[in-house]
């Protein structure tokens, strides 16, 4: 399998420290699950296999990662007995000659496909294999990286640390690449020679080093390194992530008015000459084009929006809400399942749920299209250059006909053709001096209820 490459991704931990129901590595960062990020990561990185290493009641995990990746391949880790051991339980593949072997972690979602490429360049360079580090200011706790004339001697943990070798600022990243030669052979040769009885993937360095093989270390950002075991690491990863897409949105040409108050999930897609006001969240699955305006307070998820279409401020819109080009969604309005045609405006105070609304249409504040009866949804078919009133029902299932007006205050529950005027509202009735009858009526209520009032 020439030129081939095996990614290993560890994920068989129990994450009891992110207190949780749900595995640890389905947490998600941007919408996505962790693990899904390293997946990702791995394809981008031109990984040809992808195997996950999961626990023994993996159905959930692996159910998600089906999902994400369709070609990801699974090997169970019957018992946790260390890192070389949970690698291990993919010998299946270890064994078909893959050129590279990488070994990857499902709770380390920021690596990057740059490192992993340029791991790669170096195990092509004549490594045998090449560890991840990364500098720190405060080292404690971290395994230390013991490199001399450009080889890693070894990576020594802090409980085994010398004063000198604790002194190390240069610590272990946890990913690792081996020539696919040597992989298989130095992972059977570690031993649970150990006060934990565990198998230690980073024994291989040593190992290797014995064996006359070459190691050598590669330096990135400390972030492309970190974990998560809890709720706080969790967050401190998704705000680097949200930080890494919105400096990527921006020079992507995307104008961001306070990029801290933007939120992305990790498939947002928005063309450039766009302009996002501040507080506007992301779901999964939107897609904006060029020109387009969305002002504050606005969430979207699920919604396509054509060219110079304008959103906001306060604007939900749901899965399937597809506005084209020139459409207008603005404050305090809901759009579900419906497409708002080209020029279209829904300009306030209303709800579009299972619609279509034509070219030129106006949809006046208030509206709401009664979509729902309790078991099943209905569709509501607008027409072009219809003109719908303020506070208006339109009561699916329904049609407009093109052109068609629509009075204010009315409850439309049948088709209106197109040209037509649709007015349903109750029969207005004025009755002269009238309204001191009923304040007087309403004052001796009153008096009567504070005397029966008990004291």
């Amino acid at each position: 399998m020439q030129n081939s490459c095996l990614a290993i991704i560890l994920a068989a931990g129990e994450g009891t420290r992110m207190k949780s129901s749900t595995p640890k590595v389905l947490h998600r960062v941007a919408g996505l699950p962790m693990v899904g990020h390293v997946i990702e990561t791995a394809k981008e990185a031109d990984v040809d296999k992808r195997v996950v290493v999961v626990g023994v009641d993996s159905r959930r995990v692996k159910t998600a990662i089906a999902e994400i990746d369709s070609e990801c391949e699974f090997s169970i880790q019957q018992q946790q007995q260390g890192t070389a051991h949970a690698v291990l339980t993919a010998d299946t593949w270890l064994k078909q000659n893959f050129e590279h072997v990488l070994v990857l972690n499902g709770d380390v979602p920021l690596i990057t496909k740059e490192s992993l490429s340029t791991m790669r360049q170096k195990l092509r360079q004549g490594a045998d294999l090449v560890v991840m580090g990364f500098e720190t200011d405060n080292p404690y706790g971290y395994g230390r990286m013991l490199v001399e004339n450009g080889q890693l001697l070894a990576i020594r943990e802090q409980k085994d640390a010398s004063d000198e070798e604790k002194a190390i600022t240069f610590c272990n990243g946890g990913v690792m690449a081996f020539n696919g030669r040597v992989a298989h052979e130095v992972l059977q040769a570690i031993d649970n020679n150990n006060a934990q009885s565990e198998y230690y993937l980073t024994d291989a360095v040593e190992l290797l080093h014995n064996m006359g093989k070459s190691v050598v270390a590669h330096k990135v950002d400390k972030e492309e390194t970190l974990g998560i075991n809890n709720r706080v690491q969790l967050a401190e990863v998704e705000n680097i992530w949200q930080q890494r897409r919105r400096k990527e949105m921006m020079l992507a040409g995307v104008t961001l008015a306070a990029p801290e108050t933007v939120y992305f999930c990790h498939d947002t897609e928005i063309a450039p000459d766009c302009t996002i006001e501040p507080n506007v969240v992301f779901g999964s699955g939107v897609k904006v084009a060029g020109n387009v305006s969305i002002r504050a307070f606005s969430h979207l998820e699920g919604a396509t929006i054509g060219k110079g279409a304008a959103i906001g401020p306060f604007t939900r819109l749901r899965p399937e809400a597809e506005l084209l080009e020139g459409a207008k969604v603005g404050n305090f309005c809901e759009v579900k399942k419906s497409v708002i045609g080209q020029g279209a405006k829904i300009n306030h105070l209303s709800y579009i749920g299972d619609a279509s609304i034509g070219a030129g249409s106006n949809i006046g504040a208030g509206t709401i299209t009664c979509n729902y009866d309790g078991i099943n949804k209905h569709h509501t078919d607008i027409g072009k250059n219809v003109f719908v009133g303020t506070n208006s029902s339109l009561v699916a299932p329904l049609v407009i006909g093109d052109g068609a007006y629509i009075a204010s205050g009315s409850v439309i529950t049948k088709d209106v053709p197109a040209g037509a005027l649709g007015i349903g509202r109750s029969k207005h009735v004025n009755k002269d001096d009238y309204a001191a009858k009923i304040r007087g009526r309403n004052a001796a209520t009153k008096a009567r209820r504070t005397r029966e009032k008990p004291d």
